[in-house]
């Protein structure tokens, strides 16, 4: 059963209003008290977690529509992402995790069929700036990540990231010592390489040359293991998708992406191994391969064979099992050459 908000409960449009009420009171450092900025931090926790519940409902009730429209309305119009952004460093731990999670959900709120969010975010780009900072700070990255990811389902806020100086960070964000803080900027990454295929793919074939170089050099031969592992397994999602045909097209024809894939196949790891697979029959199953990758294939063809045979999945794969007969049987008609591995 939906429920109806109390008689003496505040409404969406009034706790929002009180929200940015307590953030600019608290943003301003000059005329606050540290005791009072605690007393109004503990009020706002409490505001922010009743917004928290009208978006995602309680026990007792589910969310309402229409609370829901009237708060993501209100929420953007008063410019309360920002100021819930510039505040977030000074709140506690159960705080950061409801704020994270109201804005997370506003992201997907309808408002007469649009996402005002995307529109809000169009123009406020320095907020996704903000958020990108935050796997630099090891208290904020697993809060902004995944607002980040949210505000990334947006197309024009993904297209601005892969035009930005951000992407290249990637690189070094996924490989950070802190394990968690690198898996959330992977699941990141992910996101904003696979999910708006149109732009992903205009950004590949404007970007071809140095992201293939950082992507090969720093992920797919990264001396971490499981940064190895997801770069392969990342690798074949993009170039398997048909939206990115031409880049698959261009990246299969050279014999240093190649050599790079022949280096996974030998991996000790079966994961790596298997995955690195779907990439490698890319290479062969081309019907117009270049000359030097024909060679490579040729010159080792007995090594391959010999590789894939005894590669096999921990469970029953038909489709698995196919591609890699025609993979071996392409490869077994192929005459040898001059060596290259």
């Amino acid at each position: 059963m939906k429920c109806l908000f109390k008689p003496k409960a505040r409404s969406p449009a009034e706790l929002v209003k009180l929200c940015c009420d307590l953030l600019i009171i608290i943003l301003d450092h000059h005329s606050i008290r540290q005791a009072k900025r605690q007393e109004k931090l503990a009020e706002l926790s409490k505001v922010i977690r009743q917004l928290k519940c009208i978006l995602y409902g309680t026990d007792e009730c589910e969310p309402l529509a229409e609370a829901c429209v009237q708060l993501t309305q209100e929420f953007f119009k008063h410019n309360t992402f920002r100021l819930l952004l510039l505040c977030f460093p000074l709140f506690n731990l159960e705080t950061r995790k409801d704020a994270t999670r109201v804005v997370a959900n506003l992201q997907r709120q309808h408002v007469q069929f649009r996402l005002i969010a995307s529109d809000y975010l169009q123009t406020n780009f320095d907020l996704i700036d903000i958020l990108m900072t935050g796997y630099e700070n090891y208290d904020m990255a697993l809060h902004y990540g995944p607002m980040l990811r949210e505000c990334i389902c947006h197309q024009v806020v993904a297209k601005y990231v892969l035009e930005s100086q951000h992407l290249t960070k990637f690189f070094d964000f996924i490989q950070l010592p802190h394990f968690d803080i690198a898996a959330d900027a992977a699941a990141t990454f992910k996101e904003l390489m696979t999910r708006h295929k149109s732009t992903v793919a205009e950004f590949l074939s404007k970007n071809y040359e140095w992201f293939f170089v950082d992507y090969n050099t720093k992920l797919l031969e990264s001396s971490n293991y499981i940064t190895r592992r997801q770069a392969v397994k990342l690798l074949g999602d993009m170039l398997l998708d048909r939206s990115n045909s031409a880049t698959m097209t261009i990246y299969v024809s050279s014999w240093v992406n190649l050599r790079v894939l022949m280096n996974l196949l030998r991996e000790s790891s079966k994961s790596i191994q298997i995955e690195a697979f779907h990439v490698f029959k890319l290479f062969v199953v081309n019907q117009n391969k270049p000359a030097d990758i024909a060679n490579i294939l040729a010159a080792n063809k007995s090594k391959f064979l010999r590789l894939l045979g005894d590669l096999k999945t921990d469970k029953e794969d038909e489709q698995f099992d196919s591609d890699k007969a025609q993979v071996m049987e392409e490869i077994a008609s192929l005459k040898p050459r001059t060596g290259f591995m």
